[in-house]
């Protein structure tokens, strides 16, 4: 079941249907969110199934080794059997060891016909930056109709709990608050998330239809709220679909506050 992740499968669907997409996709984000769900039902979308579908993952050492992308290479060396995409989805794909990513990336220095390669990462940071370079970087984050457990919503309470003095601080305040944030332990779409669901609820209530949020240090007028929503959107499309620097994108959201 996909759950959530609206607008890569969009831009992705799109891409196919304008005959555009590129032969290797890298997807980044934390674990359990759906990347592999989501890789293999686009698989489905284009129609690319067994035999012409191939889906490697950490063996029992706890990494990928070269024998496995020899088995690539030797999978996209043959045509098609059903006449369309050949397709490789690489789960947890920084346990490539280095033999295999060098392997690896011959593998996308010369992509064959119609090859769909898609790589999955929770730590791309261990993935060479050469591969990186040759792929197409989707990020994912967590869907919002993705059951919450109670640490998450405590973590939720922590971030609205950081971000209710800084959004009312001066610009060099707001500054500090985002260069001392550690991406490494706090990932930015929690923050944009929580800053989304805040300024929403503060909109329905400024309108009149919810209820005053009694943490609110601000008030803005309604114009104002929904030139932060469309803000926050943005910033949102833009982390996902190209690298744009997220503490800088924070910095110009908090600047606007």
């Amino acid at each position: 079941m996909l759950i959530g992740h609206k607008k890569q499968w969009e831009f992705l669907k799109k891409k196919f249907e304008l005959n555009q997409l590129s032969h290797a996709y890298l997807f980044i984000g934390v674990k359990e969110i759906g990347k592999k769900t989501f890789a293999v039902e686009f698989a489905k979308l284009i129609d690319c199934k067994f035999p012409d579908l191939m889906i490697i993952s950490p063996d029992d050492s706890k990494d990928i080794s070269i024998k496995k992308i020899r088995e690539v290479q030797n999978f996209l060396a043959y045509k098609s059997y059903n006449g369309g995409f050949k397709m490789v989805i690489v789960d947890d794909a920084e346990k490539m060891n280095q033999e295999a990513q060098s392997c690896f990336l011959k593998t996308l220095e010369e992509p064959k016909g119609e090859t769909l390669l898609i790589l999955i990462s929770s730590k791309p940071d261990m993935i060479l930056p050469t591969i990186i370079s040759r792929c197409q970087t989707i990020k994912f984050f967590r869907p919002k109709d993705l059951p919450l457990n109670s640490e998450r919503l405590k973590r939720e309470q922590e971030i609205i709990s950081n971000l209710m003095p800084v959004m009312n601080a001066n610009l060099s305040d707001k500054f500090k608050y985002v260069k001392d944030l550690d991406l490494e332990k706090q990932n930015m779409n929690d923050i944009l998330e929580v800053m989304q669901i805040y300024f929403r609820n503060l909109l329905l209530a400024e309108a009149g239809i919810g209820k005053q949020n009694p943490q609110t240090v601000k008030r803005y007028p309604i114009k104002k709220i929904k030139d932060i929503v469309n803000l926050i959107d943005n910033i949102n499309n833009k982390l996902l679909f190209t690298n744009a620097n997220p503490k800088l994108a924070l910095e110009i959201l908090l600047m606007e506050l």
